[in-house]
Parts: structure tokens; C-alpha cells; sequence
């Protein structure tokens, strides 16, 4: 169906021309799942986007062919370009939101598609559209037809762009990132989808990942790209399970596993020894009954319902749970960004529920509860360099200036890998880990005893977070801080956690001892979470 031989993409820019794709080449065949793997800057989307002739400004097929089904990709003309996209090969975008309009309903946003490839009419596009949600098991998909996209879970558009892209039934359909940002049980779901519908209609797909365990669950060969070149291809268990080339063995290794101790995901040259930890038995934290309610317009919205635990100085607890579970909120009001409705956050015995977020912000505690948000680019001000964010909340929270001040940035710098020459660096022209260090060294800036992480790395890529992953270890260790993990992500949490607390629907659905909930959880829902993680072949298995 699809034939790829030497492609060749370039981009102009400011420094010259770069490079993205390297004379690449692979075939597709009717009714085949393929996946392309790799990290960040490999050049997977790339190829998607010249396939799709929907290059950047300034992008180029320099070399090479695209045939499919016997016609030339690179060489169509534009009007015939647009008469295949939709029909012939469809895309689903990583970022659902950024691909809808937010300012037109769904529904019209389907119609539009249909009406484009003349598979609808003005009388029947509405129906149309609302077979197309149904299709995707959409509820209430008359409803929803009339809905905004601001107004939908992120899951439900991912679903809506699901719909959009096989609403004309095409015979590829080109899956990037499709995922990302989304929970472990909803990632299943639309997942399973795509692959049913894939299946169903006798679909060829492309499955553009950097999750190795998604890729061996849904792909029938998977084409392992790395600097704009193809390393290795093959049969997903057999890659997996003895890859050939170095960098697929360091993307498996660095993937996240059953059974994988946190220094396993290192290369093996990385691997010393993590330092002894020292725990207490005085209760550091100790959260107690803790509420959250706002006000909705169809009446109160009870996000967090009674939830309770204790984290230990030196211990590591993680929260989890779907989106929506009440988890983010919960460490919000740990971190005294939100006011609770009512119960107790005690810190060291001291109840700091009880003073406005406001008024905490310039308590003496402040500068003891920390926090690591969730997306290292958007918590970063874009006209801050890295030295000024870091210096930021030791200024404000610890009153230094001068040499003093410059030396203790140099210092946790230092402390957390990031190269010093980077220092003077603003957000933009730092790589995602790198951005992730200064989040980092940044909030253990004024010494803190408990570090609060909101889906630290749920942005990187697998070998940068087998490296972020390390680093809080090792800082756990060597500043004896105390974590409060906030995560989907179950294999990661099974790595860094002593204490695991599941949540969903804003309570406690289960609470213990990382193994043992991991391990033989007590609760369906638990069970549930496991199950939907994808799980990648072990090298175990296949001894």
C-alpha cells in the first residue's frame, strides 16, 4: 500500500539547513499496523508530515519517494493532495485540543471533513456526523454534536478527532502520539478504539509512539527511528526482547517495567549505586479528612471527599488515579495553592489548613513545602533565563543577594546535572529535561522537606525520564526530603514510592505499601489501573 525509498526531509533556518529525515525506507502493507518509535528530534513526525505534505514553513522533501497505492506523494499536486487527505490517508494529531477549532461546535467540525469529500450533503451532514460520534462510542453523540471542545474532557476529544479523521473511511490512518496527556485507563480506551476500528474497517495504520509498551500492544512491526535514520526494524517481541542496535537496547532499558529496580533504566555504565535513605518514624505530613468543594451551576462539586494519609520524613508516597480522581486538587491543598473546605493538612503537628494559601505564601513554612509542576515549559517564565528562575525563590523566600546568591545557584545547578554554560539560557532553547532540571533545582532552591511532584515527567521522553527519575532519587537521598508523587503512571510510581494511595472520585480507594498494592491490590479499581498499563516484552519473559 505505502512504499517509502531514501526520503529526505529538510528545514531552513536562521543557522543553515538541518537535516530532519536521513534517506529512510520501508513499506506498509494492507491491513499492517506499523509503528514508529523513538524520542523527541528522531524525525517520526516528520516523516508523517511529508507523507502528508503538511510541512512546516520552510520544510522540504529534498530526496527520495512516496508512492501509495501507485500515486507519488512527493510529486502530487496540491488539489490532488487535498483530495486524498481525509479520504485516502488521515491523521490523528498528538495535541486533540490544538487540532480542533475552539471556537466552532464538533458536530460542524465533522461536517466540514464529509462536506470537503463530498460524502455528505447539507441534509444529511448533521446525521452523518452524529453516526461518525457514535462510531467513535461517543454517549449522547446528538448532544455532543452541539458541544464546544472546551466543554469536553480530553479524552472525549481525542475521540472527536478520532471521529474527524475516519469519518470518510480511509484506508490509512496515521496515529501521532495519540495518547499523550492522557490517563492510563482512557489512553486504553481510545487505544482500543483506534485498533478496533483499524481492524473492523480492514485499515492499514502507522502508529507514531515513544512508548515502547503501547507500540508491542497495538503494532504488527515497529521501525525504531534515532537522529532522522532508521536503526533497526521488526517483529515487536523480538525487537523488544533482543534488540540489536545500542539505542533500541537504551530505550528499552530506560522504558519503565515490572520487575526493573530505578537504576536498571540507566545505561549500564550509569548504574552506581543509590545512596542509604534514612526514614523516620515521626510523622511529617499527616493529611486528615481533607475536603474540597466548589460551586457548580447545577449545585456544590465535591472534588476531594474525606481523604487521609501520612507521609514519614524521608518517605516517598504516591498519589493515583484518573484524571478528574481529585489527586492534583489534593496536592494543591498540600501545598497551600488552594484553600481546603475543611479537615487538616498537619505539618510537623502544626495545622496549616487553616491559614489562607494567600497569607502562607509569606509564612516561614513556605519555603519547607516545594513544588515540581507538571509541565517543565509552561511553569518556566519565557523571559527568565534558567539563572533567574532558579534565583527567584531564593530571593523572595530567602533574602539573598550578590555572590552569595550567584554561588547557590552555580550550586544547585550542579546538584541537579544541569550544565552551568546552560545558565543563561532562556526556556525556549532548552530541551525538555533540561527544562525539567531547572523546574527541579528551582524547588529544592530553599531547602524543603517535602517535594510535592505533579506528573513530573509524564512530558519526557523514556530516556530523559530514566534520568529525571535518578535524579530525584538521589536527591531524596542526599537532602533526606520527603516526596508526594502525583502520578498515572503505575510503573513509574512502583519505582520511586515506599507508600502508594489510589484515588478515584475525589476518596481513597485503597492505601499501602508500594509492593503490596502493586503486587495483590485489594481493590477492583486498582486492578483495573494495572491491567490497562501497557506493558512492553521482558527480556525476562523471553528467557
Amino acid at each position: 500500500m505505502l512504499s517509502i525509498k531514501d526520503l529526505q526531509v529538510a528545514f531552513k533556518t536562521r543557522r543553515g539547513e538541518v537535516n530532519a529525515v536521513k534517506g529512510i525506507s520501508f513499506e506498509l502493507a494492507k491491513g499492517e499496523r506499523l509503528g514508529i518509535v523513538g524520542e523527541s528530534g528522531s524525525g517520526k513526525s516528520v516523516t508523517s508530515y511529508a507523507l502528508m505534505r503538511i510541512l512546516d514553513a520552510g520544510g522540504t522533501i529534498k530526496a527520495g519517494e512516496a508512492i501509495y497505492s501507485g500515486v507519488d506523494l512527493r510529486r502530487a499536486s496540491e488539489s490532488a493532495m487535498r483530495d486524498i487527505r481525509g479520504r485516502e490517508i488521515s491523521m490523528i494529531f498528538q495535541n486533540p485540543r490544538a487540532a480542533l477549532n475552539p471556537i466552532r461546535k464538533v458536530g460542524h467540525q465533522i461536517e466540514d471533513v464529509l462536506r470537503q469529500h463530498n460524502r455528505a450533503t447539507h441534509g444529511n451532514a448533521k446525521k452523518k456526523a452524529i453516526e461518525a460520534l457514535e462510531a467513535v462510542k461517543i454517549n449522547n453523540a446528538a448532544e455532543r454534536y452541539e458541544a464546544y471542545p472546551f466543554e469536553l474532557s480530553g479524552g472525549m476529544c481525542q475521540r472527536i478527532v478520532i471521529a474527524i479523521a475516519l469519518a470518510c473511511d480511509p484506508k490509512l490512518l496515521i496515529a501521532d502520539e495519540p495518547t499523550t496527556g492522557l490517563d492510563i485507563t482512557t489512553q486504553k480506551a481510545v487505544m482500543d478504539l483506534v485498533d478496533e476500528l483499524v481492524r473492523a474497517r480492514d485499515m492499514s495504520s502507522i502508529l507514531i509512539t515513544h512508548d515502547l509498551g503501547l507500540a508491542s500492544e497495538y503494532c504488527d512491526r515497529i521501525v525504531v527511528m534515532k537522529d532522522g535514520q532508521i536503526v533497526e526494524q521488526g517483529d515487536p517481541t523480538e525487537l523488544f526482547t533482543n534488540p540489536k542496535h545500542p539505542y533500541t537496547n537504551k530505550l528499552v532499558d530506560a522504558t519503565p517495567r515490572r520487575g526493573a529496580t530505578i537504576r536498571s533504566l540507566l545505561p549500564e555504565d550509569q548504574r552506581t549505586p543509590l545512596s542509604p535513605r534514612q526514614m523516620s518514624d515521626a510523622p511529617l505530613l499527616e493529611v486528615i479528612n481533607l475536603r474540597k468543594t466548589y460551586q457548580g451551576k447545577s449545585g456544590p462539586v465535591h472534588a476531594v471527599k474525606g481523604v487521609s494519609f501520612t507521609i514519614r520524613q524521608g518517605e516517598s508516597l504516591g498519589l493515583v488515579g484518573e484524571s478528574g480522581c481529585g489527586k492534583s486538587t489534593t496536592s494543591s491543598m498540600v501545598v497551600r495553592l488552594l484553600d481546603p473546605t475543611s479537615g487538616a493538612i498537619l505539618y510537623r503537628g502544626q495545622d496549616i489548613g487553616t491559614m489562607p494559601s494567600l497569607a502562607f505564601a509569606r509564612n516561614p513554612l513556605r519555603p519547607k513545602i516545594q513544588m515540581v509542576f507538571q509541565d517543565a515549559t509552561d511553569s518556566l517564565n519565557p523571559r527568565h533565563s534558567a539563572r533567574q528562575s532558579i534565583a527567584e525563590p531564593l530571593k523572595r523566600l530567602k533574602g539573598m543577594s550578590g555572590a552569595k546568591l550567584a554561588a547557590r545557584v552555580e550550586e544547585l545547578a550542579a546538584l541537579t546535572g544541569l550544565p552551568g554554560h546552560l545558565l543563561d539560557r532562556f526556556p525556549h532553547q532548552l530541551s525538555g529535561g533540561q527544562k525539567a532540571r531547572v523546574g527541579i533545582a528551582r524547588a529544592i532552591a530553599p531547602d524543603p522537606d517535602l517535594l510535592i511532584l505533579d506528573e513530573p515527567t509524564a512530558a519526557l521522553d523514556v530516556s530523559i525520564q530514566a534520568v529525571v527519575l535518578n535524579l530525584m532519587a538521589d536527591l531524596r537521598a542526599k537532602l533526606n526530603m520527603s516526596y508526594l508523587f502525583v502520578s498515572h503512571d503505575l510503573n513509574v510510581v512502583r519505582l520511586l514510592c515506599d507508600t502508594v494511595v489510589v484515588m478515584k472520585g475525589g476518596e481513597v480507594i485503597e492505601a499501602g505499601a508500594a509492593e503490596k498494592v502493586m503486587d495483590n491490590p485489594s481493590a477492583d479499581y486498582t486492578r483495573q489501573l494495572l491491567s490497562a498499563a501497557p506493558q512492553a516484552p521482558s527480556r525476562q519473559a523471553a528467557e
